[in-house]
Formats: structure tokens, sequence, C-alpha cells
């Protein structure tokens, strides 16, 4: 099976990005938002993050088959170690492990930055149906992922609730003085020789 090159996202990725990432919100729960954002948008949400954290891409020749990337937990110091991961792959790729190949590059990255930390923030149908299934849920599981908390018809989206869930996976040992996070700009030339992703 063909394997995906993985890639740093650029700002002008922005449109084939958001192609991804636009029947999501039309279309399902997965995401709770309401309305597709402009390129403009959705360029600087690419941006924001590469500001400190990973933004990938999987390529398979040409085309982009799916993103990943990491974003603050939360905005206080003492978070600093633990990142939430997010992860879209093109509706018509699904099942071919491009969401997997995301996922380990992304933690090649960001153990990299020191991140002890991963946390995913699900969407959860307790019956599920057309709009969402526990699919994400037992992708990040078979990932190592595992259930730490949930939250009930927290989401409302096509007229019904939802929950959400977290899942949690740890890259490393937690100890006293854990050494500092480094940004994502300074680690880019190691990753590009270690791993090969430019």
């Amino acid at each position: 099976m063909m394997k995906s090159k993985i890639k740093i996202a650029e700002k002008q990725d922005g449109r084939r990005l958001l192609e991804i990432y636009a029947p999501y919100v039309e279309r399902t729960a997965i995401t709770f938002e309401y309305v597709v954002p402009t390129v403009q948008e959705f360029e600087a949400r690419i941006s924001h993050v590469l500001q400190k954290y990973p933004f990938l891409i999987a390529k398979r020749g040409e085309e982009i088959m799916g993103y990943a990337y990491a974003s603050a937990f939360k905005e206080r110091p003492a978070y600093n170690w633990a990142v939430e991961t997010t992860v879209y792959v093109r509706h018509d790729k699904k099942n071919l492990g491009i969401g997997g190949e995301l996922y380990e590059a992304l933690e090649k990255v960001l153990f990299a930055q020191n991140i002890l930390n991963l946390n995913a923030c699900i969407a959860y149908p307790e019956v599920e149906d057309e709009y969402l299934t526990q699919n994400s849920i037992q992708f990040h599981q078979h990932l190592g992922y595992r259930f730490v908390g949930e939250f009930y018809k927290c989401g409302y989206k096509f007229g019904r609730w939802y929950n959400m869930v977290w899942m949690e996976k740890h890259l490393s040992e937690h100890t006293d003085n854990p050494p500092a996070v480094k940004p994502f700009s300074e680690i880019r030339e190691v990753i590009a020789e270690k791993y090969g992703i430019f």
C-alpha cells in the first residue's frame, strides 16, 4: 500500500485543506462548527498553529489526503506540556491508514518539542446516526489513547444533542523539572533531518 509523504503545512495550503474540512462542517457533527470558515480564516488558523506547534499534511502524489495539528490544551503555563491533537482525512480516502500516518508523525514532532500529554476532544453520539459515529473513539483507542472523561449533551447540531469526550495519551514519563517545551520553529531543522518532514 502506498505510504503518504508527510510535510509541514504552509499558509498557501489553506484552500486545499479547507476543501477537506468543509464537508465535516456541512455534513457531520464531528466538528461542532456550524459555518465553514473562509479561506482567509483557515489560512490564519494554520499560521497561528505554526507559531508554536506542528501543522502537518499527508500527500500521496500531488494530492493532499489529510492533515493533523496540535494546539494549546490550556493557556496557563502549567499546561505547557499538554496539547490538543486534531486530525482530518478526506472523506473519500478514509480507512487507508492516512490518519495513523499523520498521528505517528505528529507524535514524533511533539516528542521532539518535549510535549508529554496528548489530549483529543471528540464528539460522541449516545446513539450513532447519519451525522456522527463512534469511529473517532475507536481510531484513538487503536493508537493508544485512553478514555478520561465525558460531557453530556453539550453540543447541539442538526437539531440533535451530542456528547463530548476527552481521550489522552502520554508520550513519555512525567518527571520533576521537565525540560522546557521547544517552539516548533526551533526543531524544524531537526525533524527535517531525522524524519524527512519538511
